[in-house]
């Protein structure tokens, strides 16, 4: 069977690499070749951006919100159309179990069905100066987007990018991640057949260092948004003021869950154990240290454990509870923190080695991993390790509680579990990250709630109306009456 091969999407069509090189992504679950792809350089971004600036000169910045919006809702309806496909295409590309990748088709589609809707909602204000001077603010879009996804939430990541900044009226040229590029790849074919005019949204694959550095240290950009690691981070957002182009980052987290002697035990228990396993735990925001008061330790750590264990494990397809790790080198990176763990006294209450399920010897899996017996200066306790590995750190006053999870330098997510209300009030005060929650771990709808972080985690904000001001600039208009 041939596999599928996608070009770059530059100025409405698909095309070559400029120097003709293309590369194959491969299925976790399986190490086998899912899709080859155009591998874009230098040259290719630099006609990606062109191609985005022409389009947004000669039509996009003067195209309606109104406009704008029904386009993006012609999205939603077409990823819905496809979502038996797009999320086997994006289980077999990035190893996420099925029920996760019909969950994120759906997500993409609330996404451009939001940002379709709010389109026309974006304005600005009038000021009151005084009498004889009218004046009032725009928000007026950035121009050229440039977007840098990473690979655990492919689909997911770009239509949250894509939707918010089309909707602001931005174009956009965006670099797909290089492990799972094939939903993004099969998104920008919905884009262009919905009828979006050529150069309004282009795709670049390729590689982090070749065409992501391109992208971020682009002269043509007004605004580029990245989400990956910290040390990438730190260079795309270096590259990026070279050129003083404004930067949103989605960098890494820690999100600790503090759980208190109060807190219904059963129900934290069951969220967390699916929580820290959801995405093979490759999430920034996922809950990956818990931080237990020691009255409780112990039994909330055995309740933990014993819902991980009963997780299924293997390839997407199958709809596992867990699936494969992206990578071998994720898998390898993954293994090396948990032994690292162990060697510093870590005791493994659940896992910590690779699976003997049917259909996981091919690919890169990890058990579920519960540490303990750790200090909260251990790496396994500060240090993101991107798969299903759970530290737990005990605490005896709050706190101490709270110095814990503000001591990663981290500051995504956060999760606070206790009966007292009181508590769970000062704590989203006290705890330093960019969401907390209170009893429960998501909000029900994440696409309406503000996404990004603090500290090491990064800052600006994605989703919600808060995208759509991230999105835009604003102008202050003065005009005077006399």
């Amino acid at each position: 069977m041939t596999r599928p091969a996608y070009g770059l999407l530059i100025d409405g069509a698909e095309t070559a690499a400029a120097d003709g090189r293309t590369f194959t992504s491969f299925d976790p679950a399986t190490g086998e070749p899912v899709a080859d792809f155009a591998r874009g350089g230098a040259a290719d971004v630099d006609a990606a951006v062109a191609a985005a600036r022409r389009a947004y000169d000669r039509e996009w910045r003067d195209t309606t919100p109104t406009a704008r919006g029904r386009l993006l809702l012609d999205v939603a309806r077409r990823l819905r159309a496809d979502a038996t496909a797009l999320a086997a295409a994006e289980t077999r590309d990035c190893g996420k179990p099925l029920a996760q990748a019909r969950a994120d088709v759906e997500l993409a589609a609330r996404y451009f069905e939001f940002f379709g809707g709010a389109a026309p909602a974006l304005h600005g204000e009038q000021l009151p100066v005084g009498p004889g001077v009218v004046d009032f603010t725009v928000r007026e879009p950035h121009g050229v987007c440039g977007q840098i996804n990473a690979w655990n939430f492919p689909l997911n990541m770009a239509s949250r990018s894509l939707a918010a900044a089309l909707a602001a009226g931005n174009t956009a040229v965006l670099k797909t991640p290089e492990l799972a590029p094939h939903t993004t790849a099969l998104l920008g074919r919905i884009v262009t057949a919905a009828g979006f005019p050529p150069g309004v949204v282009n795709l670049v694959h390729g590689d982090g260092a070749e065409a992501g550095a391109a992208l971020s240290r682009h002269p043509g950009l007004g605004l580029l948004t990245f989400t990956g690691s910290v040390g990438t981070g730190r260079a795309v957002a270096a590259a990026a003021a070279a050129a003083v182009t404004p930067c949103v980052l989605e960098l890494g987290g820690k999100s600790p869950t503090l759980v208190f002697p109060d807190a219904d035990l059963d129900v934290a228990a069951d969220q967390l154990a699916r929580g820290f396993v959801e995405a093979t735990g490759q999430s920034c925001d996922l809950p990956s240290l818990a931080v237990v008061h020691a009255d409780v330790h112990d039994a909330f750590v055995a309740r933990v454990a014993a819902r991980a264990a009963a997780f299924s494990v293997g390839p997407g397809a199958a709809d596992p509870d867990v699936g494969p790790l992206i990578s071998q080198g994720q898998r390898d990176r993954v293994e090396r923190h948990v032994a690292t763990a162990v060697r510093a006294g870590a005791t493994v209450a659940l896992g910590g080695g690779r699976p003997a399920a049917p259909g996981t010897s091919a690919g890169w899996f990890v058990e579920p991993t519960v540490l303990t017996g750790l200090g909260p200066d251990a790496a396994a306790a500060r240090e993101e390790i991107f798969g299903p590995v759970l530290t737990v750190v005990p605490f005896t006053g709050e706190d101490e509680a709270v110095a814990i999870a503000n001591g990663t330098g981290h500051g995504l997510a956060a999760y606070v579990w206790t009966r007292d209300l009181g508590r769970g009030v000062r704590l989203t005060r006290r705890v330093a990250a960019g969401q907390v929650y209170v009893n429960c771990f998501g909000s029900g709808d994440s696409v309406l709630t503000p996404f990004g972080g603090t500290g090491l985690s990064g800052y600006g904000r994605e989703k919600g109306f808060e995208a759509l001001r991230t999105y835009t600039q604003v102008k202050n208009i003065c005009i005077s009456a006399s």
